[in-house]
């Protein structure tokens, strides 16, 4: 008797652990929790894979929160050597629909529509920066 108590016990721990792990795994928080309303215009990414991969984005959004920029910049994709780079632009404006690989991401005519610039450097390093081009 004293056994079945114990294997009940038991059954009902790890349906409760395996329980807790899947509610983890399936209800991660994502881009689309936060509240600025970040909006996906253009991407790039070099075709370089034995080298530093480049990824690049630029993004729309509704209010800028700059605590949430640099979550969503978390958010993308970056490969150790490499760098990624967001570039914000609010909704309504003029945003890159084309992007390339370099110094240069886009069009200069839209310098002055980016309201902000998050990169992250080869090294891991993060660096957001409110109005990059002015």
């Amino acid at each position: 008797m004293r056994n079945k108590k114990i294997n009940i016990f038991l059954v009902i721990l790890v349906l409760f652990l395996v329980g807790w792990m899947l509610k983890g795994t399936f209800f991660q928080p994502g881009a689309g929790d936060l509240k600025a309303g970040f909006k996906q215009v253009a991407e790039y990414r070099n075709e370089n894979n034995t080298g530093p991969i480049q990824y690049v984005f630029s993004v729309s959004l509704r209010d800028t929160l700059w605590s949430e920029m640099e979550t969503y910049g978390n958010y993308k994709p970056h490969h150790k050597g490499g760098t990624t780079k967001v570039y914000y632009f609010m909704e309504g404006s003029p945003a890159p629909a084309e992007l390339s690989p370099g110094n240069v991401n886009f069009d200069p005519s839209f310098n002055a529509s980016c309201v902000a610039m998050y990169e992250k450097s080869a090294i891991g390093n993060v660096i957001i920066t409110k109005h990059p081009f002015k």
